[in-house]
């Protein structure tokens, strides 16, 4: 599920959720996934000119950034939909020009394997069903994009590329930053030792969920530890981590961390602010820093001769970066859509996304150790 606040559900909770999904279709359950396709063929050969992208969950994401970013691709098109609201799946029909035969709910889903108009299946829904989801779309032989948090353990993440491995289908996380040209800079800033090598990075990125909030959807599932598996570190604290660990190209070895709860009653399930230390092979220092309970957004980092920053850092757009040289010049692009074009030429030249399944699993598994950290009272905790 994408960070923002902006992200919206159907429903509240991951049982509600699932109701509202069943709706108007018998009312089967749909927590379960379903049984894996046996003999299945290999993907679907894509189409001549474009990859046809399916969207899973059309919440305040995909109806505010990746439907419109798919406007802007050139190498893919949004060919289909998958929702529980019938309302949404005719407003996205007729705006979209979805065919019927197109537009999916949660329990016609599997179904979608016969569909040779769709070779990608996005997963954007909450980070409880991503697992899920993933693998279901995997034994149709679609490829997939998830949404980060890839997972909600490290164990899920390990399910969704094995599942995905062996359907013989590509998985990308939508990291939708590693395409972002300020953040492109600073990774080769930092991995090239531009200013010779970091020594230390200050990365942060929060906001604020108000009392009055939190009876909207697409806060209150963030509360929710079944449907989220975790708070403020799974939904934007992992942008910190993706920032340290691209700008290091290290993987951290061990984390200490703390928590904070200034609002016991709102967060009562999930972590409202952390602050992390994560400790790199080179020698590198990351302080970082999440919290639902005030805004900033910035990534630092000092280096040997010198000193580079974004800030803003993580939003869908105004990034803007200087180093101790001057302001980054740099050209504002739309990021889903050059993150999903770069997965449609993936499919094309038959590689593996810059942004696979093991990198969503390597977040995973430093989220773990910062969880694992917080429980043992801030011990150092040695990661993966």
């Amino acid at each position: 599920m994408s960070s923002f606040q902006s992200q919206q559900i159907d429903a509240p909770t991951r049982r509600q959720f699932l109701k509202t999904l069943s709706r108007g279709a018998g009312g089967a359950a749909l927590a379960a996934s379903a049984a894996p396709l046996v003999g299945r063929a290999a993907p679907p050969a894509p189409h001549a000119e474009t990859i046809g992208i399916a969207l899973v969950g059309l919440g305040n994401y995909a109806t505010g950034q990746l439907a419109p970013a798919l406007q802007e691709t050139t190498k893919c098109e949004l060919t289909g939909i998958v929702t529980g609201t019938p309302s949404k799946a005719e407003t996205w029909k007729q705006k979209y020009e979805i065919p019927d035969e197109n537009v999916y709910n949660y329990e016609t889903f599997d179904r979608i394997v016969d569909n040779d108009e769709i070779d990608v299946i996005y997963v954007v829904l909450p980070n409880s069903m991503h697992a899920e989801y993933t693998i279901r779309a995997a034994e149709a032989g679609k490829h997939v994009i998830c949404e980060k948090p890839m997972a909600t353990s490290v164990q899920e993440c390990k399910d969704m590329i094995d599942a995905c491995d062996t359907a013989g289908v590509k998985l990308s996380i939508g990291y939708r930053l590693h395409f972002e040209p300020h953040h492109q800079r600073v990774m080769t800033l930092g991995q090239e030792e531009v200013f010779g090598p970091v020594t230390v990075m200050q990365n942060g990125f929060g906001f604020r969920i108000s009392d009055s909030a939190t009876d909207e959807p697409h806060i209150e599932w963030r509360l929710d530890k079944e449907m989220a598996g975790g708070g403020a570190l799974m939904d934007v604290g992992i942008y910190a981590i993706q920032g340290a660990r691209y700008v290091t190209g290290e993987e951290p070895v061990a984390v200490t961390a703390q928590e904070y709860k200034t609002r016991p009653e709102v967060f009562s399930e999930v972590d409202e602010t952390l602050f992390f230390q994560l400790e790199f092979p080179s020698g590198t220092v990351v302080d970082g820093s999440t919290t639902y309970n005030g805004n900033y957004n910035r990534l630092y980092a000092t280096a040997r001769d010198g000193w580079f920053e974004i800030s803003p850092s993580y939003g869908y757009g105004g990034q803007k970066g200087r180093t101790h040289e001057g302001p980054m010049e740099i050209e504002t692009v739309n990021q889903q859509a050059r993150q999903m074009d770069a997965f449609a030429e993936c499919i094309r030249q038959d590689r593996p996304s810059r942004v696979s399944g093991e990198e969503g699993l390597r977040d995973l598994q430093v989220i773990e150790a910062i969880y694992d950290s917080v429980a043992a009272d801030g011990a150092r905790v040695p990661v993966g």
